[in-house]
């Protein structure tokens, strides 16, 4: 068997996790049962031998990861929908007209609709966080170019006011009880694949002896591209407003692939320079997640099974024989 690195990220009431060859959604109904949907894929970049090379490979998989994201997190969306208006019967009743709809010949069409629904979401997600973090810090640091005419320290005050918004934004949605649960359940999927990757057998028991923190977590990449945008931008120097926002737009596709890199490499090595690189990361995972329990952790594991043999993956582990 060929060593893996599976990855996923919370959901609504669940665990999206993907594996090699195909990606999970695990979610925990409100009657307690576990609904589990497998989705067969295969990333873009391998089938168009992209992944070889740097920066573009992050790039696609940046776009990807945003695709199966939003697909996946409207999905367990869907499972709690009218929850409180709806009785059992009108449930069974909408369950039948939807499998009675997908066999007519007007399928076609609603999945149609449903995908550039999708894509309009993640359109609107995207142009949200750059003006957001991106526009927003870069015009009011461009600011002081009024009273000063050093650019760099421009370019620095905007790397922080990025810093800044991220952090303030992420620790104020944190304060909502459905964002914390999901929250929980990031936590619950970091000690999933920790559990996984150190040789553990996948029980809740010992899933939740791990750490909640993982070095290739979404939440490092988020703070690594902000790490990055900061000393790219400092040598892209203009006093034109508009280009300064344009050039911000533009260099977003590099950071991100840049950060993908960095990423990638600090989660494969084990030395001083891969824990520096991912310590802030790490560190701001405090916030991003929370302590799950032995029910979300249940949860991770449905995930992680749907996508990889996992007892001839730990016997592997255990055994140093991964194939090279």
């Amino acid at each position: 068997m060929k060593q893996v690195r599976i990855g996923g990220q919370a959901v609504l009431e669940g665990i999206m996790m993907k594996g090699p060859a195909s990606y999970s959604l695990a979610v925990r109904k409100p009657d307690g049962e576990i609904a589990v949907e497998v989705t067969s894929y295969r990333s873009f970049s391998e089938r168009k031998k992209l992944n070889r090379i740097p920066i573009l490979r992050g790039i696609i998989n940046f776009i990807e990861s945003l695709y199966i994201g939003i697909k996946t997190l409207m999905a367990s969306s869907e499972y709690f929908e009218d929850e409180e208006e709806e009785g059992e019967k009108d449930q069974k009743k909408k369950k039948k007209e939807k499998e009675d709809s997908a066999r007519n010949s007007g399928s076609g069409k609603e999945e149609k609709s449903n995908k550039g629904y999708m894509i309009g979401t993640l359109i609107f997600s995207l142009i949200f966080a750059i003006g957001i973090f991106v526009l927003l810090p870069s015009f009011l640091a461009g600011l002081l170019l009024k009273v000063t005419d050093r650019q760099w320290i421009s370019n620095l005050v905007e790397g922080i006011l990025r810093l800044a918004i991220f952090i303030g934004y992420v620790a104020l949605i944190s304060k909502l009880e459905d964002i914390r649960r999901t929250f929980m359940y990031h936590g619950a999927e970091h000690k999933a694949i920790n559990c996984l990757e150190a040789g553990d057998d996948l029980t809740p028991e010992n899933v939740l002896k791990h750490t909640r923190f993982h070095k290739r977590c979404g939440t490092s990449f988020v703070f690594i591209v902000m790490i990055i945008s900061i000393i790219v931008f400092m040598f892209v120097q203009t006093e034109i407003m508009w280009l300064r926002l344009l050039s911000r737009i533009l260099l977003i596709p590099v950071i991100a692939g840049l950060s993908y890199e960095v990423l990638q490499y600090a989660g494969r090595h084990e030395n001083a320079c891969s824990r520096i690189m991912s310590a802030p990361g790490l560190w701001v995972q405090r916030l991003t997640t929370k302590e799950p329990d032995l029910s979300m952790a249940e949860v991770a594991i449905w995930a992680v099974e749907q996508v990889i043999d996992v007892s001839e993956y730990l016997e592997c582990v255990r055994n140093n024989s991964f194939e090279k």
